[in-house]
């Protein structure tokens, strides 16, 4: 442990990581950079400045985050249609890389020995936060306290945070709280209380983005979504950063009760976890950019991308965003969307997200071909004939042998 002496920490600036600043101060004797990242969780992060300074540290990192992570991150994974296990939009599993190449980042810049997270040694977010501070500085030094200590319960944390003057804050003495929750500008996710028995519908009031689909508004909303090169740039014309952008589509789908969800969901360590998430704005996105490529795509490539999106989609979920692989389907998710370029007309009502209208200088459909009116010559339906007879050739064959 002595040869640590510098080591920078994941901090929010919570009981936990308030606790382990202090961990790591009395177990490695080492000094402490806290960094605090901003990616849209919605919270105050100057106390946890204050916090870190009355702590003794000197060297404090708050971080604005909240554009790159849409740009960068959130973003790119929409491209992919990306969805996990059928049903997860990825909220937390998509911020943790960027975490992880900040804390790279502020390693480097401080020249410290190690970095340290809070994350459980039950969790996925272990994972996640090391895999990609290897891939990133692959000699990097990773403290993870909770693998280490014998802080096993929240009666020992209170009990070490009272010994050691330590704020507590939200949670009072001897009082559980209800869930643990992850926030970013994507998504909240909760865990925990009630929600560990599968059985138990979630209470109304744990809600924080959304309201009850039953309690959204009795008038439908609509809204146009235009999309350049497979991202979406503008609300109604109004063109917005990434950021921006994600969190008007949030303020609008959770006004309409979009973007609930409650899955038992395959952690990458072996355990399944119960999980209640909020997206508004990604179920949205998802959507309305399943359905601007259905105009501009060709339906080959769009069936590939199908069949690589849950291979994609597990690669995020279990920290490889950093791997080769995970760069290479990039590069090929990427390069589909060149001409996935126009805009969607989106209904949201109570809870739903429905497209009711989609354009594109770069459509693929062509009406004259589609129409079920007189297409004056544009296809000939004798074809069909021979494609069906050639198609069915081996069926046919197969067919003989059997009768």
């Amino acid at each position: 442990m002595s040869q640590i002496k510098k080591v920078v920490l994941a901090y929010s600036g919570g009981l936990d990581t308030s606790i382990i600043l202090k961990w790591l101060q009395d177990v490695y004797q080492c000094e402490v950079v806290t960094f605090t990242a901003d990616v849209g969780q919605g919270e105050e992060l100057e106390p946890a400045r204050a916090k870190a300074k009355a702590a003794g540290i000197r060297e404090i990192y708050i971080d604005d985050l909240k554009e790159e992570f849409a740009r960068d991150f959130v973003f790119p994974m929409f491209r992919a249609n990306t969805i996990y296990e059928g049903e997860y939009l990825l909220g937390t599993s998509i911020a943790r890389p960027l975490i992880a190449k900040r804390l790279v980042e502020i390693a480097n810049e401080t020249g410290a020995d190690a970095i340290a997270h809070g994350a459980t040694g039950k969790g996925n977010d272990q994972v996640r936060f090391e895999l990609g501070a290897y891939a990133l500085k692959p000699e990097i030094k990773v403290i993870a306290p909770w693998r280490e200590w014998d802080l096993t319960s929240r009666e020992k944390l209170m009990a070490y945070a009272e010994k050691h003057g330590i704020a507590v804050d939200f949670a009072k003495k001897g009082k559980k709280s209800p869930y643990s929750m992850d926030a970013n500008l994507l998504h909240i996710s909760y865990e925990g209380g009630v929600l560990e028995d599968p059985w138990n519908e979630p209470e109304e009031d744990m809600w924080r983005w959304s309201v009850s689909p039953e309690k959204a508004p009795d008038q439908p909303t609509y809204f146009e979504l235009t999309y350049r090169n497979g991202d979406p740039v503008a609300i109604d014309g109004k063109e917005m950063t990434p950021a921006a952008l994600l969190a008007e589509l949030n303020r609008l789908g959770g006004a309409n009760g979009v973007g609930r969800l409650d899955i038992v969901e395959n952690r990458y360590v072996g355990m399944k976890s119960r999980g209640a998430y909020e997206t508004p704005g990604g179920t949205i996105m998802l959507r309305a950019h399943r359905a601007i490529e259905s105009l501009c795509l060709d339906r080959e490539v769009a069936h590939l991308k199908d069949e690589l999106m849950p291979r994609y989609a597990s690669l995020i979920y279990n920290g490889y965003w950093w791997s080769p692989e995970r760069e290479m389907l990039q590069t090929m998710i990427d390069a589909s969307q060149q001409h996935v370029n126009g805009m969607v007309r989106v209904k949201l009502y109570k809870g739903s997200v429905t497209v009711v209208g989609r354009k594109s200088d770069d459509s693929l459909f062509d009406a004259n071909i589609a129409t079920f009116e007189d297409d004056a010559g544009a296809y000939n339906q004798k074809d069909a004939e021979g494609f069906i007879k050639l198609n069915a050739l081996r069926m046919r064959i197969a067919g003989r042998r059997r009768s």
